[in-house]
């Protein structure tokens, strides 16, 4: 008994002495401010080796989906639409990102873009119109309680096409936004929520926070990268495995149509860009963790698309997979109505892969169009007057 009571004293004092530790005040504001590397420092009191440690202590959980995390885009625009897309033979799709700010005059450049998005459709032909808005995330900053009516509704009231979304970090950055989130994108049925008033755009129905997307000549692969400010996670100790145990499930399933015979473009789509020069870094560990599910699946996606940098980039990069040399187009497209940050390129890696194409410092937005064989990849600067092609390629997908 005796024993017993020393041993829980020693534990009592270690506990204090590691409180005492981690009150102490420490030089720098950021505690692994130091020029040794991460793998040699010795562990700073309670925070760890690195900064990575605590980032990955403060991601918040992540919301099920329901049922299969499948939908098809029927279920979004109805099936006379989307058979009128397939009779076409292409589908354009809008993507941009960061686009909530405070204000919705419509002098800010989030209804600048939005407006320059609006007359992309013709109502006389919807078939050649976009099929839909493909938010990549930060839909709102902020914590106002009407954030979704200023920041969403408002700015898009002219906007005519539907708004698939996958959180940014904002919008998951407390419990109450995730679940503004779950309401107004991943609703049980379409309806005009009361915090729209008087304009008409019906909630989406979704199935979670990630999802995928069949629609014709196309799959869209929508993840939730979290909520840190930087890096994105899918997966890890705190939010578990469930959304990348969900994302191998579902590539196997697409792979397993190829293996038929139904080959269509696959698209990935995260907040936090896996490649970046400007505002924000890439996430190296997040892209690793969906490599490792893609490899697992045996099927690479065919463009990557990221917002969180307010800014256009666009990076190559090429990867051995099954015995093929495959070139990936990973686009950073985060500049819907925040934007202007500098993006200064270099080499992600001393291999020079990927290789940096292309950036932009301004407002805009990306266009996808997609037939059974080719994809084009169309970026847009936007100023109050115009806008403007800034960037394009086409991607082979025979």
């Amino acid at each position: 008994m005796a024993r017993r009571k020393r041993v829980n004293a020693s534990k009592t004092t270690r506990n204090q002495a590691s409180r005492t530790r981690s009150t102490q005040a420490i030089r720098f504001a950021h505690p692994f401010y130091d020029t040794a590397d991460p793998e040699q420092r010795p562990k700073q009191a309670s925070f760890g080796h690195r900064m990575l440690e605590h980032i990955q202590g403060t991601l918040h959980p992540i919301p099920p989906v329901r049922g299969t995390g499948m939908m098809a885009l029927a279920d979004i625009i109805g099936k006379p639409g989307t058979d009128a897309i397939a009779a076409a033979n292409q589908i354009t799709i809008h993507v941009a990102g960061d686009t909530g700010v405070p204000e919705t005059d419509h002098e800010t450049n989030q209804v600048v873009v939005a407006d320059a998005m609006a007359r992309d459709y013709d109502p006389a032909h919807p078939e050649a119109s976009p099929a839909f808005f493909l938010h990549v995330g930060d839909v709102i900053y902020g914590p106002g309680q009407n954030s979704y009516r200023d920041q969403f509704y408002r700015p898009y009231m002219h906007y005519p096409g539907k708004i698939l979304a996958i959180p940014g970090n904002h919008d998951g950055e407390s419990d109450a936004k995730i679940r503004d989130f779950l309401k107004y994108f991943c609703a049980a049925t379409q309806v005009v929520p009361p915090i729209a008033g008087s304009i008409f755009r019906q909630t989406m129905t979704q199935p979670g926070v990630y999802w995928c997307l069949d629609a014709p000549f196309v799959q869209i692969i929508g993840l939730y990268s979290n909520s840190a400010e930087n890096p994105g996670f899918i997966s890890g100790p705190r939010i578990g495995q469930a959304q990348k145990q969900w994302l191998v499930r579902t590539l196997k399933t697409i792979r397993a149509a190829r293996d038929r015979g139904q080959r269509k473009a696959l698209l990935f789509a995260t907040h936090h860009p896996p490649f970046s020069s400007g505002g924000h870094s890439g996430s190296a560990g997040m892209l690793a963790d969906i490599d490792d599910a893609c490899t697992r699946a045996g099927i690479m996606p065919d463009a990557f698309f990221s917002g969180h940098a307010h800014s256009i980039q666009r990076y190559t990069r090429t990867v051995q997979f099954a015995g093929r040399t495959v070139p990936i187009p990973y686009v950073v497209t985060g500049c819907g109505g925040h934007g202007g940050q500098t993006v200064d390129p270099v080499p992600q890696d001393k291999r020079g892969n990927p290789v940096y194409e292309f950036s932009y410092k301004g407002w805009g937005y990306t266009t996808v169009q997609i037939s059974a064989h080719a994809m084009t990849i169309t970026s847009h600067g936007v100023d109050p007057l115009t806008a403007k092609v800034i960037d394009s390629i086409s991607v082979n997908l025979v």
